[in-house]
């Protein structure tokens, strides 16, 4: 399906079509620890203000959003600016089909071009796969050069069930003793 992607930005405009990837995720699945899909208004507004300052994509076949992924602060004090958590959400039927590599490529070297220096993940994850939750997404993470930085057990309950989480971390920069300011883009 990847010859016929092509990376975009995404803007507020792309709401609905995003939240109809996202949706499933959260009312079907616990890759998400949002227990409702938030409105459009909502998804809108998230959109709006990630892309003040950080990248944020989305993956069309034949012109039609089918993943998206974007970039958020890892914290939000002024000394954590070179490291940011990614998301990414592939409409499930078009899962492994190179999508999720095409966003992760196209995003890391944006941030790389904008002086951010580490990626972090943050994936819900079980101490066994269930109807939840696989190890996909880690395995994913994996193939894209991450590597696990930390397991927190038992973070949240969904489904009538206590889920673990990881956050997996990828360098793409040099970790100078005194970094350039990260310039900061706006696709707004």
């Amino acid at each position: 399906m990847t010859t016929n992607v092509t990376i975009r930005n995404a803007t507020p405009a792309d709401a609905a079509a995003l939240l109809d990837i996202y949706a499933p995720y959260v009312r079907e699945t616990a890759v998400t620890f949002e227990c409702d899909p938030p409105s459009v208004e909502d998804f809108t507004a998230r959109i709006a203000s990630t892309i003040k300052r950080y990248p944020y994509l989305v993956a069309e076949h034949d012109g039609v959003p089918v993943g998206y992924a974007y970039a958020s602060p890892f914290k939000g004090r002024s000394a954590y600016d070179w490291s940011v958590e990614l998301s990414i959400y592939v409409e499930r039927d078009s899962r492994r089909s190179g999508i999720g590599r095409a966003l992760y490529t196209a995003i890391a070297e944006e941030l790389r071009d904008m002086g951010i220096v580490n990626l972090y993940a943050c994936i819900a994850t079980a101490e066994c796969e269930d109807e939840y939750v696989s190890f996909g997404s880690m395995r994913f993470h994996e193939r894209m050069g991450f590597s696990l930085a930390a397991r927190f057990s038992q973070v949240a309950c969904k489904f009538g069930r206590w889920y673990d989480i990881v956050w997996m971390y990828k360098p793409i920069g040099d970790h100078a003793p005194n970094p350039s300011p990260v310039n900061w883009k706006s696709q707004a």
